[in-house]
């Protein structure tokens, strides 16, 4: 198991995320991630901190295998073990899924990192549901 310490919060730059409004229609994707490299152990600690506290405790993520650097089964993320489990699912090559029991599924568009901020902001706004 690999242990990802809690980053100090004033010296990392901001999270890169937007997230769909919460409502009753269910969406392909809940919002969209742009992490600042492919290193998911620094990465998602910081996208776990992040999210809504309604979202509760995700336990479980998924990601594409053939994008992501180093995959372990699980790691601990803020005293929490979260299994991390690869995909190589073409349907589906540029999305993390997050799952906490009792609370959900949320499906994110995960923006590649050498994205340029003019690409990026259309993609993020489009997977948010915001006008672009």
């Amino acid at each position: 198991m690999t242990t990802a310490l809690q980053p100090p919060l004033p010296s990392h730059p901001l999270l890169r995320m937007r997230l769909a409004p919460h409502g009753g229609m269910p969406r392909a994707i809940d919002g969209a991630w742009w992490p600042r490299s492919y290193d998911l152990l620094v990465e998602l600690p910081r996208l776990l901190a992040g999210l809504p506290r309604t979202w509760g405790h995700v336990t479980s993520v998924t990601v594409n295998g053939a994008t992501w650097s180093a995959v372990p089964g699980r790691m601990l993320v803020s005293n929490e073990v979260v299994r991390l489990r690869r995909t190589v699912a073409a349907s589906a090559p540029h999305t993390i899924v997050l799952l906490a029991p009792g609370r959900g599924r949320w499906d994110l568009l995960v923006v590649p990192p050498d994205t340029t901020e003019e690409a990026a902001e259309p993609l993020m706004a489009a997977a948010a549901g915001d006008p672009v």
